[in-house]
């Protein structure tokens, strides 16, 4: 009985430790939805977001009414002597007596309302706390944009990794079946050493590749994991193919879609540059207004020779006080005026900024689209290009046994393979990344 549960407990905390192992296979789509959750700039422009609404409270609430409480002691170790004329007590005229007024020791509890009536910096502070929100939001979605490329990129080169691996250790596979067939026939005779000596440099050559082809592939996965959120050794297994995920990337609509400035990002926070330079400059104008403030406060004061002020007989004295402030700005040495030109400049700054801002889409625009077209093409051209290399090799395999052609075309024959084979792999990469590219301007 005592092992049967020793077992099941076993079983139970084995499967709960599979269900809090975090997830390990991903398409490229759920690639960025995770990441989009768990990044690290991800979550903490989420945490920019909350930011901002509190700052937007903070600055709201500071308009609304204010109590604070106050309790003062004083002990007065020596206290203040006065001068009276000595006439008041009976005295010479013209002399002077000593005398000390009041208690050596003193307390007091006060509680003060204060309420802001007007004050024009106030009134700019609320209408910009909705700008920086606005802000905040737009970094937010500028941090998920660059975070989706970030992965789709991360993404690409796993699979890039992966399938240059793969071609590599086919690559090695038929060139040591080459050697080896290759060492029979020189060994017969048949040959000269030079044909086994061009196939060991290949061969040493791409074994190299291979070996640095799976230190990538795990670099890659690692850094995929670091924009995921996710630790660096995590197991995670891509699900996609690379040359499937790449024919679904082709879209020629896409570069036929409008280029709308206002759905762009980097558009969004121009204007949120325009909205804060022109409160600042109402900021600016506002400090040549007055300020109008009004209190009400309410006290006990108690006084004695002792500390004796927690004893029920002891005398508390209230008192109790209204009053505004109002504060008139007359004569600043034209400082204002300096602050509010300089407000100015900013302004008009911000809106040569803006304008260049939609210059620079637009060509930016132009140009992603003129890189995805020959992302495609090249990427159709070196998939035709291949097949032909690939025959290529496969002649002068058959003329190299037939004795038609020598080691030397057979290596060209192979070297030029191997380059296609790499190009064609990095072309699939760029038609996946230059896609990205193009849906990030238009926001998409």
């Amino acid at each position: 009985m005592k092992r049967s549960l020793t077992l099941l407990v076993l079983l139970l905390s084995i499967q709960m430790g599979f269900s809090q192992e975090k997830p390990t296979s991903f398409s490229l789509q759920e690639a960025i939805n995770y990441a989009l959750e768990h990044n690290y700039s991800a979550i903490n422009a989420e945490r920019d977001i909350e930011d901002a609404q509190k700052q937007k409270w903070e600055t709201i609430a500071s308009g609304l009414p204010q109590v604070n409480g106050a309790i003062s002691y004083q002990n007065q170790l020596k206290q203040p002597v006065s001068l009276i004329p000595g006439e008041l007590a009976g005295g010479t005229p013209g002399s002077f007596i000593p005398v000390v007024f009041g208690q050596k020791q003193s307390t007091s509890a006060t509680a003060t309302l204060s309420q802001q009536i007007f004050d024009g910096s106030y009134i700019v502070g609320v209408q910009a706390t909705k700008t920086f929100i606005d802000y905040s939001a737009n970094s937010k979605e500028k941090n998920a944009l660059d975070v989706r490329k970030a992965v789709v990129e991360a993404y690409g080169n796993v699979l890039l990794a992966e399938e240059s691996a793969a071609i590599l250790e086919k690559n090695k596979t038929a060139l040591e079946k080459n050697l080896n067939e290759t060492q029979k026939i020189f060994e017969n005779g048949l040959t000269e050493e030079e044909s086994v000596e061009q196939l060991q440099i290949t061969l040493a050559s791409i074994t190299n590749q291979l070996k640095n082809a799976i230190r990538l592939k795990k670099i890659t996965v690692q850094m995929l994991n670091l924009v995921m959120g996710l630790e660096l050794d995590n197991p995670t297994k891509l699900t996609e193919d690379l040359d499937i995920l790449t024919e679904k990337q082709i879209d020629f609509n896409l570069v036929e879609s409008d280029l709308v400035l206002e759905n762009n990002v980097d558009y969004k926070m121009a204007l949120n540059l325009n909205e804060q330079r022109a409160l600042e400059l109402k900021l600016e104008k506002s400090k040549a207004l007055p300020t109008l403030n009004a209190f009400v406060n309410f006290g006990y004061t108690a006084y004695s020779q002792e500390f004796d002020f927690l004893k029920k007989e002891t005398d508390w004295f209230n008192s109790s006080i209204l009053g505004f402030d109002l504060n008139i700005p007359i004569f600043s040495s034209l400082r204002r005026s300096a602050s509010t030109q300089r407000a100015k400049i900013a302004l008009e700054k911000a809106k040569t900024q803006k304008t260049e801002a939609e210059e620079s889409l637009r060509l930016s625009w132009e140009n992603a689209k003129s890189e995805y077209i020959l992302a495609i093409e090249q990427y159709q051209t070196n998939k035709d290009n291949l097949g032909l290399a690939e025959r290529i090799e496969k002649k002068n395999q058959v003329k190299y046994f037939e004795g038609l052609a020598t080691s030397f075309e057979l290596r060209q024959a192979q070297t030029q393979l191997y380059a296609v084979q790499q190009e064609y792999l990095q072309s699939m990469v760029d038609v996946i990344n230059k896609k990205t590219a193009l849906e990030l301007i238009l926001n998409n």
